[in-house]
C-alpha cells in the first residue's frame, strides 16, 4: 500500500513540469546553442588542425601530412 501511495505522489509532482514562458528566452539564448557561432568553430577547427596535424572528422577528407 506504502508503494501505491509513493508511485502515485511521484507521478503527480512530475505531472507540472515545464518551461514557463519567461524561462524560454533564456533557453533561446544564442550561448545555449551546442554547435555555437559558425565562424568561432571554423577557427576553433583550423587550429585543432594545425595543433594537431589531422583533420578531426568534421566531413573533409585528407590528413595532415600537406599532401592534399
Amino acid at each position: 500500500m506504502l508503494l501505491l501511495v509513493v508511485a502515485t505522489l511521484s507521478s503527480v509532482g512530475c505531472g507540472h513540469l515545464g518551461v514557463k514562458p519567461h524561462q524560454r528566452e533564456l533557453l533561446a539564448d544564442r550561448i545555449m546553442k551546442l554547435d555555437g557561432d559558425a565562424q568561432e568553430k571554423a577557427a576553433d577547427e583550423h587550429v585543432l588542425s594545425n595543433r594537431e596535424g589531422a583533420i578531426g572528422g568534421t566531413g573533409t577528407s585528407g590528413g595532415g601530412c600537406g599532401c592534399n
